[in-house]
């Protein structure tokens, strides 16, 4: 089964460092990120794990529970848990899921058919409060992955869904965004009573920071 964009994450039952997880029960009405790592004790994952943990206040401003697997026992999971500690200053508060069966692997395509069967890519999926797929990236093993993209992407996934606009290339919160096409001017005055610039009839953009917005 292809994972994709905006169909229901697949649900699971596996082992974690925090007990037994059923994955759409532990989600609940948050939204979640799963990351997963080729396998325990090596050096690029070390350093994403403890800047997962760092990061533990701007995954809860979010609503974000995160999660992390890799395919090795718990046993290993705990020693490592304790390596990440003790190098990045930050010890690990969310789970790791034991996946030593690959079960959660292969139900997320996360060993690559012609890479090693045993060790999973690095993957992350980022998961609505629907429990919808919305982000899927995949990173090669010699490329940390860049969790303040991730947390950009989150901010952007989240304000589109409240609101009828989209987030242009580089934005950042607070920047302009572009207005959704689907609103007529009309409608966009209605919305944005601070004003818009149109650059373009399909090119709004909007502060919505400026007063006025609600």
């Amino acid at each position: 089964m292809t994972i994709q964009l905006g169909q229901i994450a697949p649900d699971f039952e596996q082992d974690s460092t925090q007990g037994r997880i059923r994955f759409h029960e532990w989600l609940g009405p948050s939204w979640g990120i799963l990351f997963s790592h080729p396998k325990n004790f090596t050096p690029v994952c070390t350093t994403e794990l403890g800047e997962v943990a760092r990061l533990g206040p701007e995954w809860e401003k979010r609503g974000v529970k995160p999660i992390g697997l890799s395919v090795d026992p718990i046993e290993a999971h705990l020693r490592w848990e304790a390596d990440i500690a003790e190098t990045q200053g930050h010890a690990l508060d969310f789970p790791m899921i034991a996946d030593a069966d690959g079960m959660v692997a292969r139900l997320y395509e996360m060993i690559h058919p012609e890479s090693d069967p045993a060790l999973t890519v690095r993957s992350v999926f980022v998961i609505d409060s629907a429990k919808k797929v919305r982000l899927i990236l995949t990173y090669p093993p010699s490329t940390g992955r860049n969790f303040a993209e991730i947390l950009r992407a989150i901010d952007s996934l989240q304000l589109t869904d409240a609101q009828s606009v989209a987030t242009p290339v580089n934005w950042n919160p607070g920047d302009k965004v572009v207005i959704s096409p689907k609103l007529s001017d009309e409608e966009a005055s209605r919305r944005f009573p601070q004003g818009y610039q149109t650059l373009k009839p399909y090119l709004r953009m909007v502060d919505l920071q400026s007063p006025g917005n609600d």
